[in-house]
């Protein structure tokens, strides 16, 4: 999957059915070339740069599944 693919899927947090938001970037281990973690931003569109929060950041190891539209992960908010 290409990160251009991966960043037009919307992220659903499992717990509360919430939609986080669309990926914004990724860590990955250099050596193995894996993915460690997926970065979704915190900040509100709307009028986002007066109410920015830090990026929520979902480690590999909390994503339960990658589907064609969407990421569902499992993780505290």
């Amino acid at each position: 999957m290409l990160f251009s693919e991966l960043k037009c899927k919307d992220v659903i947090n499992i717990r509360d059915c919430k939609k986080l938001g669309k990926v914004c970037d990724l860590e990955f281990d250099e050596c193995s070339g894996c993915i460690r973690k997926i970065m979704v931003p915190g900040c509100s569109r709307v009028l986002g740069f007066l109410n920015c929060e830090p990026d929520i950041v979902i480690p590999y190891k909390d994503i339960r599944q990658i589907g064609p539209d969407i990421i569902l992960v499992d993780i505290n908010c």
